[in-house]
């Protein structure tokens, strides 16, 4: 999540931007002089894997191809699972984008756009780039531009989202600058595959589970969340977020196994919700006052508004987060860290945030340590014994580069790679594909 226009009023002037990578096991930061991933394989540790600054230009191997001006100032920094293929924007050439191979330190491509880069999303297949008005599908083998969505409504924020599933493959973006329309596209037969009419407000967050088969959907009234099932569209959940107030929906997450999804906003809180569809109970008589007050109150129900209707069938929040901040943008993550459920928020504030999520009674998560964003220690029990599953990943060889030129009908254009003499991208050796399977000691 792009964090570059609230990050000084955050107290952390140096971030500006903050996202986890597909499975959740790493964590990107962007930062002024800089980019950094860190592993998620601790609670009580938050390890760098690697950094990327001005300041380590002089010293570290990994970063003397690139040169000063490309390290400074990264508002998107993506990376493709463990693999070391990442894609950096830099707020110095926000319509530049480049792909990198950041253990050798070196550029595998760059693209230049007719405008600034908003957002980008990978998979094993492919790399979407959104501008505001158009979003642009690579081959990420190859890197080239094989299709250009044009025309689309404003999206001044760059909402879309990727699903990483390589059977279920779509792309997932806004259809409307009014209404909460979601256009859903195929982006393996490249074609449109469903428009959702999704809410009555526009669309502020989405999100795809693991598989594909669901997307997670919010407006910005904030107040209820969907689930629809991809490619079909038919509304598989509803929850409700909150009553009394709107909030500005900040990320919407999916945990790995798709049974959780988080939502977080501007506010304190974060719900966590339970996808499990409730089974039918055989009708019994209510043998009590209040029972009898309920049965009479949810036959009623048939001839409220449906919008008051809706309400008494909303499913609630199984857990809860609150955190010890509001107003700041967030974005979330669930996972799983040492054989426990977790829920992740990276913030503008300048931290890390786990806490526990009890799978069986849910209710209030715990807050179990909180991190800085820079990865500097704090005062007290930072550092434990390293153990098997907290150490440094080991990336293995991955060879890259471009082909060489432009696409100026597709709308970007790009450059040759460092490595000229490989045309493609080798991904289905299985010694140079991303994910690489990542080796330790």
């Amino acid at each position: 999540m792009n964090l570059a226009s609230q990050s000084g009023e955050a107290g952390c002037s140096q971030l500006l931007f903050a996202n986890f990578n597909q499975d959740n096991t790493s964590l990107a930061v962007g930062t002024k002089s800089g980019y950094k991933f860190f592993s998620l394989s601790s609670v009580d540790k938050l390890e760098q894997i690697y950094e990327c600054s001005k300041y380590c230009l002089a010293i570290n191997v990994f970063c003397v191809l690139f040169s000063i001006a490309d390290t400074e100032d990264v508002c998107i920094v993506e990376r493709l699972f463990s693999s070391s293929l990442v894609a950096i924007v830099s707020l110095k050439a926000p319509r530049k984008l480049k792909v990198c191979h950041f253990k050798k330190g070196t550029e595998i491509c760059n693209y230049s756009y007719s405008n600034t880069i908003l957002a980008v999303k990978l998979n094993r297949q492919r790399l979407i780039v959104c501008l505001e008005e158009s979003l642009y599908i690579h081959n990420i083998r190859d890197m080239k531009v094989l299709h250009t969505i044009r025309e689309t409504p404003p999206n001044p924020s760059g909402l879309c989202a990727l699903s990483i599933s390589n059977d279920n493959c779509y792309l997932a973006y806004p259809g409307s600058a009014t209404i909460g329309e979601v256009q859903v596209f195929d982006t393996v037969n490249l074609r449109a595959a469903n428009m959702i009419p999704a809410h009555d407000s526009p669309l502020a967050a989405l999100a795809f589970d693991a598989s594909g088969t669901k997307l997670a959907t919010a407006s910005e009234k904030g107040t209820v969340i969907r689930v629809f099932s991809i490619p079909e569209g038919q509304k598989l959940f509803e929850f409700r977020r909150g009553v009394k107030r709107c909030v500005s929906i900040c990320s919407l997450a999916f945990s790995m196994e798709g049974l959780y999804l988080s939502a977080s906003s501007n506010t304190e809180t974060v719900h966590i919700f339970k996808l499990e569809t409730q089974r039918e109970k055989p009708q019994e008589e209510p043998t009590t006052w209040t029972g009898y007050f309920g049965k009479v109150l949810m036959a009623s129900t048939t001839y409220l508004p449906a919008q008051v209707s809706e309400m008494f069938t909303q499913g609630r929040a199984f857990a809860t987060v609150r955190l010890p901040f509001s107003g700041h943008k967030n974005i979330c993550a669930l996972a799983i860290i040492q054989k426990i459920p977790r829920l992740l928020v990276a913030a503008a504030d300048g931290y890390l945030y786990l806490y526990n999520l009890d799978p069986q009674e849910g209710g209030e998560c715990t807050l179990m340590k909180q991190h800085k964003l820079d990865g500097s220690a704090e005062p007290t029990n930072e550092i434990l014994e390293q153990t098997a599953h907290d150490r440094p990943l080991v990336a293995q060889t991955y060879s890259a580069a471009v082909a060489k030129g432009y696409l100026e009908d597709q709308g970007a254009v790009g450059g040759a790679g460092v490595e000229d003499d490989i045309n493609t991208l080798h991904l289905d050796e299985e010694n140079e594909q991303p994910p690489l399977i990542l080796e330790t000691d």
